[in-house]
């Protein structure tokens, strides 16, 4: 059904690049969970449509056709059970029918069975810690130096003039492609939220508690996202950059971060 759906629901609310910040539809992603929760709002999404189509033209009719004006009367009976019946059962099964889909993604979601490898994630005010466990290598990522200077008062430097504005760190978080990835997160002081839009994954950070999700990319690129949740007074300093890599790639730099 997917495939089907796909090229119509692209035609409906495609954006060129440009025009990217004026879309209001949710975006597609480059996982497999953001594919399967963009269906699924689709899903829910014309199922509103239909309803909606329905009911605004039974009342639109019923304005029109049954109008004082043209000599309506209003009915007398009191009370139909076969009606009460009707709009009883079909809510139950519009509910049913979205509940079903909805439950089973939610089930997709949280299984992290059959995973690749696994990254725990520490969340610090106010920076990231990565550590890809069973390949002893782990770093801090923080707000790159360029948005960190040009962030200050009194620095005349122009933000619009540094690319990726607050949205850049000193250490990214490199990722292989096509690999099912399971993340551990967990916060070393306040709360906070790993946040990364293309990938619709967004999980909190909890001090003494242990999170855990899993996504894999589809697509080589590099994806950004912030702190998702209220941690201090430099909360909006905090963003998520993932570079995602094809697997000998990721392997060649895997192996360069265990030499250096």
């Amino acid at each position: 059904m997917k495939k089907c759906l796909m090229p119509i629901w692209g035609s409906l609310f495609a954006v060129s690049t440009a025009n990217a910040e004026w879309e209001v539809n949710l975006p597609v992603g480059v996982t497999d969970i953001s594919a399967l929760i963009f269906d699924l709002h689709m899903f829910v999404f014309w199922i509103c449509v239909a309803i909606g189509f329905v009911v605004f033209t039974a009342m639109t009719v019923a304005m029109i056709k049954f109008r004082k004006s043209k000599g309506a009367v209003p009915a007398t009976w009191s009370h139909s059970l076969t009606a009460e019946i009707i709009w009883t059962v079909i809510p139950i099964m519009i509910l049913i029918s979205m509940a079903i889909p909805a439950a089973r993604a939610l089930v997709e979601i949280e299984d992290t069975r059959g995973t690749e490898m696994t990254i725990k994630i520490t969340g610090y005010q106010w920076k990231w810690h990565y550590d890809y466990i069973g390949e002893d290598v782990q770093f801090f990522s923080s707000l790159a130096q360029t948005s960190n200077e040009a962030r200050r008062l009194g620095s005349d430097i122009d933000p619009n003039s540094v690319e990726n504005y607050l949205l850049e760190v000193d250490r990214q978080l490199v990722l292989p492609v096509d690999t099912k990835i399971r993340y551990l997160i967990t916060a070393n002081d306040v709360l906070h939220a790993w946040w990364v839009p293309a990938f619709a994954v967004k999980k909190d950070a909890i001090p003494g508690y242990i999170n855990e999700g899993w996504f894999k990319v589809n697509e080589t690129g590099t994806y950004r996202g912030q702190c998702a949740e209220l941690c201090g007074k430099d909360h909006g300093f905090m963003p998520v950059v993932v570079k995602v890599l094809s697997k000998t790639d990721y392997a060649a730099w895997l192996a360069a971060q265990r030499t250096s």
